[in-house]
């Protein structure tokens, strides 16, 4: 029956124009109804520190930009701008977005510096959506602690690694895709 629903949620996601997340819903509330998952089982899989986390950073975000925050911050990196190429501007984003996503999550990272990101290019007169790539990108690197790559924070405890083990292997792996990234977004899409 388990595997019966996961299907019908994959075929109906990959055949239709349903959102994968309403048919993942569907999926939970035809387990729970047909005696698959338990309610109980069903509320311990919700990761509800994400959910708060997602809840109060969000807000962050949409108070950014309707105070003009984000334009104070654009200006202020716009100022380096002035005296550095946009492309140098563009890799600044990066490595602050994959600076902060090693000790927040990559979402909330998101969530809180596209603002800054779109505002600081409009100001630069670059590319917006290169920005917005980059910080992205920058957010999808935290390679340098658990915390920002889910893969490291689940092997974490089991692999017997060390805090300083991901920062020993992640921050060249960030460094070299700051690098790379960052040419290949204006290669793509010019600034």
């Amino acid at each position: 029956m388990t595997l019966g629903i996961l299907l019908g949620v994959v075929g109906v996601a990959a055949t239709t124009s349903i959102s994968i997340a309403i048919t993942a819903l569907g999926g939970v509330v035809a387990m729970v109804a047909t005696g698959c998952l338990s309610t109980a089982d069903a509320y311990d899989a919700v990761s509800w520190n994400v959910i708060f986390l997602l809840a109060g950073v969000l807000p962050l975000g949409v108070a950014l930009q309707r105070t003009g925050g984000a334009e104070f911050l654009a200006a202020l990196v716009g100022q380096v701008g002035a005296v550095a190429p946009p492309i140098f501007v563009l890799g600044l984003f990066f490595v602050l977005a994959s600076l902060l996503a090693a000790v927040v999550t990559p979402v909330a990272t998101v969530v809180v510096m596209i603002p800054v990101a779109v505002n600081t290019a409009q100001t630069l007169g670059a590319n917006p959506f290169a920005f917005l790539l980059g910080t992205m990108f920058g957010a999808s690197a935290a390679y340098s602690t658990p915390i920002g790559y889910q893969t490291n924070l689940m092997v974490y405890s089991p692999g017997g690694y060390k805090f300083t083990d991901y920062a020993r292997v992640g921050a060249p792996l960030q460094l070299l895709l700051t690098v790379v990234a960052t040419v290949g977004i204006t290669v793509f899409w010019p600034l």
